[in-house]
C-alpha cells in the first residue's frame, strides 16, 4: 500500500494533530490501530482517524494510559457486539 486517497503517512498525521510518532506507534503496538508499512514509511488509513482522535482525547485530555485505552476499546467493542446481538434477537422476535 502506498500513500493515496485512502491513507496518510504517520509523519503527516502527527504534524497535522501535533502529536508524537511514538504515540501512534504505541497505539499500533497495542492493537488499537493498524499501521501499514511501505518501505521505510508507515501509513494509517483514513477510516482509522476517528479512532485515533478518540484515543488522542482519552490519552492527552483525560490522561488515560495505553493499558486503559486497551481496556476501554475492548469494553466498547463488547458493548457494540451485544447491541448487535440484541438487535438481531429483537428482529427474530418481530419487535
Amino acid at each position: 500500500m502506498t500513500e493515496n486517497s485512502n491513507n496518510i503517512s504517520v509523519e503527516q498525521c502527527c504534524a497535522y494533530y501535533s502529536i508524537e510518532v511514538a504515540f501512534i506507534q504505541s497505539l499500533n503496538d497495542h492493537g488499537l490501530i493498524e499501521l501499514v508499512r511501505q518501505d521505510e514509511h508507515y501509513f494509517i488509513g483514513f477510516e482509522q482517524l476517528t479512532n485515533l482522535e478518540k484515543y488522542m482525547h482519552m490519552h492527552y485530555d483525560l490522561d488515560i494510559n495505553m493499558e486503559g485505552l486497551e481496556t476501554i476499546a475492548h469494553l466498547l467493542n463488547r458493548v457494540h457486539a451485544l447491541q448487535t446481538e440484541i438487535r438481531l434477537l429483537r428482529n427474530e422476535l418481530g419487535h
